[in-house]
């Protein structure tokens, strides 16, 4: 466990490389704290589980306590940060302490809880990409691209996934409790395309003036779009419009007008899973569309490793057993479904991390990004946001 915890905070640390204080602190969006706050955060949020809950001792600077607690302060009172140096020192002595209990600790006893501010980190340097490509946005826009380009257009292949059980969810235990507990799902045959919705495949949509045209929106997308107009994703650039990168930076509303224009739709969640997960020859469940080796840069964009999204069906040796391709990495993917919990859901470590969102007002993405951390990914993570969200590295694929 030190030696994954060392691994993901050098990443997290990589990401505050040359960050000025203007940046430390900046507040580029009202949903979205600042990222010297996140870095903080993580810290705190460490201590608060293993330093005092676990290991029964007292807060290290309760002063500091509302400051950084997820319920504390309002975000645009989280801007008067201390500089980074000074956060940094703060997370280095955390690190310390909570090393030092690991010596002692009944890791056997505690292990899912490690595992889950494992995953707390790498969510909170995800929120970090999100804050800094607003940022960049509002200082002067540049491409989330990343390194892998060709010029062939990809074209998605619709891949039938025949009627049948699948087992839906994990209880390994690094399993979030949204995502517990494992159980059968049968579902009738279906299509999933075999790549994401590329740039140049939305570009038709944006080209037939889709965003003006009511025909494709449901009464709700179409009521957003009111009170949100836009004509292009969140992160488009007209350089983009023959470009095979999956989309990115749509809301679930974009997503469903788009596969209302092409004849198509979204899949749901267990749709989605079963394709990335299931393998038919087996009749078993793997962890990710690959297999069990662990995503990096040669199954997945993920991890920052490329600097942003990359071609679509760039990672053929990543793909599902039915021939699904990214379904890890480059960008999460709408669901037509909503967030709730499974049968027998029992939330950890706290009612708010899952429960709190089971309002009937979040859509489930699945997959990851290309700057998920590997800790958080695997086919059956779950992430959520209201369906009018463009901020987040999104995008979608179609079934039918």
């Amino acid at each position: 466990m030190r030696h994954q915890m060392e691994k993901c905070r050098q990443g997290t640390l990589q990401m505050f490389a040359n960050i000025d204080y203007a940046t430390l602190s900046a507040w580029p969006h009202p949903d979205f704290s600042p990222i010297g706050w996140h870095l903080g955060h993580i810290g705190y949020t460490e201590a608060l589980w293993l330093w005092e809950k676990c290991a029964g001792m007292p807060p290290l600077f309760p002063e500091n306590r509302q400051f950084w607690a997820a319920d504390g302060l309002p975000k645009e009172r989280r801007r008067k940060l201390p500089t980074l140096p000074e956060i940094l020192e703060y997370l280095e002595l955390v690190r310390s302490k909570v090393f030092f209990y690991l010596e002692r600790a009944p890791f056997e006893e505690q292990e899912r809880l490690w595992w889950f501010l494992l995953q707390h980190e790498s969510q909170h340097c995800e929120t970090i990409a999100l804050v800094l490509a607003m940022q960049q946005l509002a200082d002067g826009p540049e491409l989330l691209e990343g390194e892998r380009s060709t010029v062939k257009l990809s074209v998605p292949e619709a891949l039938e996934i025949p009627a049948g059980e699948f087992s839906m969810g994990c209880d390994s235990i690094n399993a979030m409790d949204n995502e517990r507990s494992p159980h059968r799902v049968y579902l009738e045959t279906y299509f999933i395309e075999s790549l994401p919705v590329s740039c140049a495949e939305y570009h038709r949509f944006m080209e037939a003036l889709g965003y003006s045209d009511r025909r494709w929106w449901s009464p709700l997308g179409w009521e957003w779009l009111q009170a949100n107009p836009v004509d292009a994703p969140l992160y488009w650039r007209s350089e983009l419009a023959r470009s095979d990168r999956p989309v990115c930076g749509v809301s679930w509303y974009e997503a469903e007008a788009y596969c209302n224009f092409a004849g198509k739709r979204l899949p749901t969640e267990a749709e989605w899973e079963k394709a990335a997960s299931w393998d038919p020859a087996t009749g078993t469940k793997r962890t990710y569309p690959w297999g069990e080796a662990e995503p990096d840069a040669n199954n997945c964009n993920c991890d920052r490793a490329f600097g942003g999204t990359t071609a679509a069906g760039s990672f053929p040796q990543g793909a599902s057993a039915y021939g699904c391709q990214d379904m890890l990495g480059n960008v999460w993917e709408w669901t037509a479904s909503w967030f709730d919990g499974y049968q027998g859901f029992e939330f950890f470590p706290y009612r708010g991390y899952s429960q709190a969102y089971f309002d009937g007002k979040h859509r489930v993405l699945k997959g990851g990004s290309w700057t998920t951390r590997p800790w958080a990914m695997r086919c059956s993570f779950r992430n959520w946001y209201y369906p009018g969200a463009r901020e987040i590295f999104a995008g979608f694929r179609c079934a039918l």
